[in-house]
Parts: C-alpha cells; structure tokens; sequence
C-alpha cells in the first residue's frame, strides 16, 4: 500500500452520486515536499466528491495548524490555516484546459493523486511574514533587536564612520 493511499481519488468502478471523504495531512506529508518553511503541522480536510458521467466535482474544507519558525525571532510557532478550495475533473483524450481549477485527465485514467493540490491549497494560505502575536516572540530575541548593538556593549566601529558623514 502506497504511504498516500488516502490522498489518491479512485475513478474506476464508482458511479455517479456524491461521496464524502476525509483526509488528514501530517508531518509526513509536508516532509514529502521541499518547503524549509513548514516544518511539519496537522491539517484535516473535508472532501466532497460529485461524480457524473463526463466530470467529477471536488469540494475541500479545511483547517488545521503548521509548525514554522517565527520570521521575527525564529522560535517555533503554530500557525492556523483554514479555507475552501474546489477542483474539476474532466476526461477527454483532445481537450486541454486553462482553468487552474479544472484538470483534464484522458479517458482511460482511474485514479488522481491529490496530494500537489492539497499541499498548494494548504501553503498559498501562508502568509508573507509569519510572526509570533504582539508580546509573544523571545524576549531575549527581541531586546537585541531592538537594542542594536552589539553582545559586547561595543556600537559598530562602522557605524561610527556614518555618523561623522552628516
């Protein structure tokens, strides 16, 4: 059995109607792609399925939190994500499609892997700058920050020079 077994739609042998899946993406998961940002989290999405003759409909739901490091003061840091995504499965041997939310699959295909959607819904939802709230970073972080000088009490000789530019 595949490690992604539950991330693969299966297209074969089910008739049309409506199907309600769940899936749960962990660490595991986010190790398989090559991201130094996310560093591992727990996200479960709420998959509907619409199967018809000549398209397939999926529904996401999801929500869950990300271990990353703070952009601020680099500790660890949960991070919530959440949203709605939906993704159309059409079959066709000639057709292609522009739509980014439309994949065109040949006729005789059986199965999509769903995980490069899944992982792109879950990471377009983080933001530019992760931080820790206002008050939550490392205070020890955040005093040399703010401090700006030095670890031995010395201001930068260099910063010196600049001042005498004036």
């Amino acid at each position: 059995m595949s490690r992604n077994e539950d991330r693969i739609v299966r297209f074969s042998g089910v008739k049309p109607g409506t199907y309600d899946y769940t899936i749960v993406l962990g660490d595991d998961f986010f190790g398989e792609f090559e991201n130094e940002e996310i560093e591992g989290g727990k996200v479960v999405f709420e998959v509907r399925m619409r199967r018809s003759e000549r398209v397939t409909m999926l529904e996401f739901a999801f929500g869950g939190t990300l271990r990353m490091r703070c952009d601020r003061c680099l500790g660890d840091m949960e991070l919530k994500v959440e949203g709605e995504e939906s993704l159309n499965i059409r079959f066709s041997d000639t057709e292609q499609s522009e739509d980014e939310n439309t994949v065109v699959l040949p006729e005789d295909a059986h199965e999509l892997d769903l995980s490069p959607w899944l992982y792109e819904f879950v990471a377009v939802r983080i933001p530019m700058q992760h931080t820790h709230p206002e008050g939550e970073c490392d205070p020890a972080t955040v005093s040399l920050l703010s401090d700006g000088s030095r670890s031995d009490g010395e201001c930068d000789p260099r910063w010196e020079a600049l001042k005498e530019l004036k």
